[in-house]
């Protein structure tokens, strides 16, 4: 095998939807850099059996909404 062809696995932070962190072994960014989640397990309707709503903060949805708002959608 090549040597130093790997990415580097090391500890960084996740920080869930509801403030919550802890810490895990990643690929993405430097050590120790937190990584905000938008949905996790505790907001996502597919795991929350849909009684968690999505806020969509300027998104896909409300660009939708702006753009058609005439047409009666």
């Amino acid at each position: 095998m090549k040597a130093d062809i790997h990415p580097k696995y090391h500890f960084i932070n996740i920080k869930m939807t509801d403030g919550s962190e802890y810490q895990t072994r990643s690929t993405w960014g430097k050590e120790g850099d937190t990584m905000s989640l938008d949905i996790d397990p505790t907001s996502h309707p597919a795991w929350t059996g849909g009684s968690a709503k999505l806020m969509d903060t300027g998104g896909r949805v409300s660009k939708f909404k702006n753009k058609y708002a005439g047409l009666g959608f």
